[in-house]
């Protein structure tokens, strides 16, 4: 896709405005209310090439612009620093936070080099259940459709359809589709499922896409926060209490002994208040000993915000002018989260 002679000059002009000016401009978009509001951002997958069957993964060269402008332009906080001060109410202006969720090793490979790049620090929340050559049930969905041999993928012994695959088109909008019906069944139904795809294709796949627990160790001597992300990535609200209260136990013993220190902060799966996670949730993550937890409602955190649920901000804008208007107006966003 073409790129706009305007879309250039309004490009070039994110880097080259002074600061003082950025600062009227945020104003101007977000009103007064700057002081005290922390955004979140959350990325998962920074890839160096394009896949056609994930056209939404961000790019290596987007991070490294996305990063660059929040050098220029924010105040890019450590996690912990950022809800400290949040608490005692000494946010500076324009304050925003880095997090990446899942556990991709090139959030290690790619990611990690352009966050040192611009001495930035960011929380990683990672789901220990995929260490060391695992593969994330929605990556076992995407890969079996890249590799499978048909024009369609028969599903109809697992009661999900009869898919066209002949297409990239057609690949994508498959994936997609099956992704928004198996994310919300218990993890015990995800696995049979998977099994029955892994007989189709007939190998394991993508045994390099997550992180080990070198990576982890890396990252955390690296000065990155660790954080819990569970153990299978469940939909807390798919699971008994049981089972969730041992999915957010059982991941942070196991990365507080990869790290050998305190792991203080959760994100929850996918992330969706009264939809993925409840108030009981809340509760599990308090008493497991964590001292704050991510959401993915959007929006940004206030002193009225509940620590346990703050909220973060997908960036997904692929130009620098649209990135800059979005992410200033989510300082905008504060809605309530579960209560």
């Amino acid at each position: 896709m073409s790129i706009s002679g305007a879309e250039i000059a309004m490009n070039k002009w994110c880097f080259d405005i002074p600061l003082w000016s950025m600062n009227q401009a945020i104003k101007y978009i977000a009103g007064s209310r700057l002081s005290n509001r922390l955004a979140i951002l959350i990325y998962h997958r920074v890839r160096n090439d394009a896949d056609p069957l994930t056209p939404y993964d961000m790019k290596a060269e987007q991070f490294d612009w996305e990063m660059r402008l929040l050098h220029q332009y924010f105040n890019v906080l450590p996690l912990g620093e950022a809800v400290s001060a949040l608490e005692s109410h000494t946010l500076p202006d324009r304050a925003i936070c880095i997090t990446f969720d899942d556990g991709y090793a090139d959030q290690v490979e790619v990611a990690l080099p352009i966050l040192k790049k611009y001495d930035h620090s960011a929380a990683f929340f990672i789901p220990t259940g995929y260490l060391n050559g695992g593969c994330m049930w929605n990556d076992m969905v995407t890969e079996t459709i890249r590799f499978y041999r048909g024009r369609e993928l028969d599903l109809t012994k697992l009661n999900l359809g009869l898919h066209k695959i002949s297409t990239v088109t057609e690949k994508r909008e498959t994936i997609a589709r099956l992704l928004g019906i198996i994310k919300h069944f218990h993890p015990d139904s995800r696995k049979r499922i998977l099994d029955y795809m892994k007989t189709l294709i007939g190998f394991d796949v993508a045994k390099n896409l997550m992180m080990s627990a070198g990576s982890i160790q890396l990252l955390s001597n690296a000065g990155m926060e660790i954080g819990c992300h569970t153990k299978m990535h469940p939909i807390l609200t798919s699971l008994s209490d049981e089972e969730a209260d041992t999915e957010i136990r059982a991941s942070k013993q196991m990365l507080e002994e990869i790290i050998g220190k305190p792991v203080r902060y959760f994100a929850y799966p996918n992330g969706k208040p009264y939809e993925d996670y409840m108030p009981e949730h809340v509760e599990m993550v308090k008493q497991a000993g964590f001292e704050a937890a991510l959401s993915t409602a959007k929006g940004v955190s206030t002193t009225e915000s509940d620590i346990f649920q703050l909220p973060r901000f997908t960036p997904w804008d692929n130009n620098h002018a649209k990135f800059m208007l979005r992410l200033m107006s989510n300082y905008t966003e504060t809605e309530p989260l579960v209560v």
